[in-house]
């Protein structure tokens, strides 16, 4: 047993020593671009009599289900569906027991048009009081026509607690949009971080425009009725249409995708917080104001101060708009922002901003350009070890198709870049580490085509970490001899 022992040893260690070269490699001071392209632009939408799109037989039959988180602390949620004939109950019968459910919510319902369009019955029901790591079975709709689903609460707030995000941008509801639905179904993913561009309604005309929301809602049901997406608004849910006499900007969204802003003492929707797991996560708006002492700027102001890095130590920012892109796709679009909050960014440690918007997938290096301003200063953005790592995950599969032309050369900032469809997933392991990857759609199949250690930015500069050093250290080489 001993001899066996010994080679077992040597191979655990050469898998962490390679996995950690590895990632040395992709954070190393050469950026990397891509040099695999896909051909298909633009990507092509599902047919509307795809079984993608199928609608529950029954009369009134719930659809289009979908959950986010319902408070600060991850002990509630949102459930959100759909009914077409009638109101019906606003009713989630729910409980920990496969034969009964126990317990019941009641919620709400809302409706609205857009030009000529009429939307179903929007219900929305709070379930709160929930328990922690625990499973729940729910029941909505009447009769014949119910349908039931479960999902999974979080584990308890602690800075060692493990927990896996998906992180999807720009999504649509094309062939490509289903390749990286499933392959992010595959990947054991618990919660999906979506920056922004839902269904890309947008780009149609008059009734379409509200036929295309409900066929995305019924397209990513087979996710977001078991697991929770924790949403924010890309510039497709704007729909600002004059010519059809629309002008609220948000009224499709906001009608349709609850966020549980009130938790944080957000003013509006639009931004929000929440605590998952070991994770605060901050969602902004690119396309609301921001400006110093806007209702955004001063609620951020109050959030950052309520961070608690020895209980949440991942501090992550959702935002659409990338305040870091080398694309010449919305190029600069982010950096009025970035002027406004990249100082308070790097003053926080936030370990990781995710953006979408550009169609393509690009990564960062730490760094930063606070320093200058228009006199003096460094003009050009420069490493910072206390800066977020920036993500672009705007390839999720739209119609539009893939942002291809890269700027040359790469900036300095740029570690790596890749025009082609995927998705993007953050296992948070502990207080000190987790495991990022970006996995390609190649011609559907899951490709694993970028990853790293992500450190953390409080725990990695505290002098604490010294004391959790052997513990950490084999709760980090244990996983990896999975990848």
């Amino acid at each position: 047993m001993q001899e066996f022992a010994r080679p077992q040893s040597l191979l655990l260690q050469l898998a962490l020593t390679s996995f950690v070269f590895l990632s040395f490699v992709n954070t190393g001071n050469a950026g990397i671009t891509s040099t695999f392209i896909r051909s298909e632009w633009p990507s092509v939408d599902i047919p509307l009599d795809n079984e993608a799109f199928v609608v529950p037989k029954g009369y009134n039959a719930p659809q289009q289900v979908r959950i986010t988180q319902g408070d600060y602390d991850g002990k509630a949620v949102i459930i959100s569906w759909v009914t077409t004939d009638e109101p019906g109950p606003s009713k989630v019968q729910y409980g920990t027991s496969q034969k009964g459910y126990d317990l019941t919510a009641e919620g709400s319902t809302t409706s609205y048009t857009f030009y000529k369009y009429k939307s179903g019955y929007i219900h929305h029901c709070l379930i709160d009081g929930l328990q922690y790591d625990t499973k729940y079975n729910y029941k909505i709709g009447q009769g014949d026509s119910s349908r039931e689903f479960w999902f999974q609460t979080p584990p308890k707030i602690h800075p060692d607690a493990s927990y896996k995000f998906g992180i999807i941008g720009d999504l649509g509801q094309t062939y490509n949009s289903l390749s990286t639905l499933e392959h992010y179904m595959q990947s054991g993913g618990q919660t999906v971080l979506f920056v922004g561009d839902l269904s890309y309604a947008d780009r149609y005309e008059y009734n379409d425009v509200g036929l295309r929301w409900d066929t995305w809602g019924q397209f990513v049901e087979r996710s977001t009725a078991y697991q929770p997406w924790i949403w924010s608004a890309g510039n497709h849910e704007i729909e600002y249409m004059p010519y059809m006499g629309e002008v609220l900007p948000f009224k499709s969204y906001l009608h349709r995708y609850t966020t549980p802003y009130l938790a944080s003492k957000s003013s509006n929707p639009l931004w929000y917080a929440i605590r998952r797991a070991s994770a605060h996560i901050i969602v902004l708006s690119s396309y609301s104001p921001f400006v110093k002492y806007t209702p955004q700027w001063v609620w951020l102001y109050e959030e950052f101060k309520k961070v608690d890095r020895e209980e949440t130590p991942w501090l992550i920012v959702l935002m659409h708009v990338p305040i870091y892109n080398s694309n010449e796709a919305h190029y600069m679009e982010g950096e009025s922002m970035r002027a406004e909050f990249e100082s308070w960014f790097v003053h926080y440690k936030v370990d990781v901003v995710f953006a979408g918007h550009v169609h393509a997938y690009e990564r960062s290096y730490r760094i930063s350009n606070i320093h200058y301003n228009v006199t003096s200063g460094e003009r050009y953005p420069v490493p910072d070890k206390s800066a977020p790592v920036y993500i672009t995950v705007g390839d999720g599969g739209n119609q539009e198709g893939l942002a291809g032309r890269f700027i040359d050369p790469q900036p300095n900032y740029s570690a790596f870049r890749e025009a082609s469809y995927g998705h993007s997933t953050l296992e948070i392991k502990n207080r000190t580490h987790a495991f990022y990857h970006w996995n390609r759609n190649d011609d559907g199949k899951k490709v694993a085509t970028d990853s790293f250690i992500l450190h953390n930015q409080y725990w990695g500069s505290n002098m604490r970490r010294r004391k959790l050093k052997k513990h950490y250290l084999r709760s980090v080489v244990d996983p990896i001899t999975n990848y």
